[in-house]
């Protein structure tokens, strides 16, 4: 049997979908991937020479936990430079992906019984991790009326006297939606009153497409008690390179770096210097993505609010849109799976992201424009098919 807390484990829907969608194709089904958050791109040209050099030049060894000494220096100096904070290279974990931040973290700060606040609708290995731990997870709602924003006074009735951590995560997945200026304000100030830490998941922070990315570290007192989550997977399209990495107060950084000592060792050195020269090298390809992102956005938001029964808000960023699907009639599990089976479009139900997304569905455009296309015909048929 297993032990108990593997039940309290939950899962990234977006695999599941994956799965389904590629064994529909080994039956010769014609299927539009919509469902994964992974760009398209080939990883720029000039990080794979780098990592093929290194490779060739030996750095196939074990390195340090916490990442290579003169890597974690270049990010520490993007992120100095990037968001204009005061961070070393001491602040700097590195970890193959995004997620073991996340575990790393919630593992280090919060005990049982400790109160997490997380975003809802909001990625999925936010709750899962929360349960896992024996922590209790609030959902903070998002609502579309909002521009899947909240109101700071929702934000402080879930406050107690249990509350560790608040997590937040702008550009935001699912929804395409940015936190304001003035949000983060309210959001840092109630940090301090109540003394928790915060979560900031900034991994989309260059696929922004009105102002300039904000983050909440930047604010007064919050240095101290914020965690910024980074990585490489999106801006770079280094998916399945895991390359991600935290920037946190010191203390904090030695003890994620014993649990990555435990769990994993270390990250891969030729993929850590894959990564410091993704960050100093030629920007144009990552440019260039975010131009095609934006492209896409405009012909998904526009297409989908064209076919009946379906509204869309315009994402602000990341390469998401969370369409509202309520005038369909149909639950959103309900709809995605008829969208798959029958349509040939995968996509994920809103639900797929928590309670609160019930009536909504995400499509990830990290996809071709024609493709996009093909899918806005399917979805088209689809919702004639369901209202007559």
């Amino acid at each position: 049997m297993l032990a108990k807390r593997m039940l309290r484990l939950g899962t990234e829907t977006a695999f599941v979908v994956l799965a389904r969608a590629r064994a529909l194709e080994a039956q010769g089904r014609d299927i539009v991937h919509l469902e994964i958050g992974e760009p398209d791109f080939d990883t720029p040209a000039n990080i794979v020479a780098k990592a093929v050099a290194a490779l060739q030049g030996g750095e196939t060894h074990y390195g340090p936990a916490a990442g290579r000494p003169e890597v974690r220096k270049v990010f520490a100096e993007f992120i100095a430079r990037d968001r204009g904070l005061a961070v070393g290279p001491e602040n700097v974990v590195i970890t193959p992906g995004g997620k073991p931040i996340m575990y790393f973290v919630m593992t280090a700060l919060v005990d049982e019984g400790d109160e997490v606040i997380y975003p809802n609708p909001g990625f999925p290995i936010y709750e899962s991790v929360i349960n896992f731990l024996g922590a209790k997870a609030v959902p903070l709602q998002l609502s579309e009326a909002k521009d899947f924003s909240f109101d700071i006074a929702d934000l402080e009735r879930l406050v107690s006297d249990r509350t560790k951590l608040l997590i937040i995560n702008s550009p935001q997945n699912p929804t395409g939606g940015v936190l304001s200026g003035a949000d983060l304000d309210a959001i840092a100030r109630l940090a301090v009153k109540h003394d928790f830490w915060v979560l900031s998941d900034e991994i989309y922070s260059k696929i922004i497409y009105e102002g300039a990315h904000e983050s909440i570290a930047t604010r007064p007192g919050m240095l101290e008690r914020t965690i910024i989550l980074d990585g490489h997977s999106k801006t770079y399209a280094m998916t399945g390179w895991r390359l991600g990495y935290g920037v946190m107060p010191r203390e904090l950084a030695d003890a994620v770096a014993m649990l990555q000592t435990n769990c994993n060792s270390c990250t891969a050195s030729f993929t850590q210097i894959a990564g410091a020269e993704a960050l100093t090298g030629p920007q144009d390809a990552a440019i260039a993505m975010v131009a095609e992102f934006r492209a896409r956005r405009d012909l998904l938001v526009a297409g989908l609010n064209d076919i009946p029964g379906i509204t869309c808000r315009m994402p602000h960023g990341a390469f998401y849109v969370f369409p509202n699907i309520t005038q369909l009639g149909r639950k959103s599990a309900e709809i995605a799976t008829l969208l798959l089976d029958k349509y040939g479009v995968a996509a994920l139900s809103g639900t797929a992201f928590g309670r609160f997304g019930e009536g909504y569905l995400r499509f990830s455009y990290a996809n071709s424009q024609p493709q996009i296309r093909k899918a806005l015909e399917r979805v088209r048929d689809m919702s004639a098919d369901l209202l007559g």
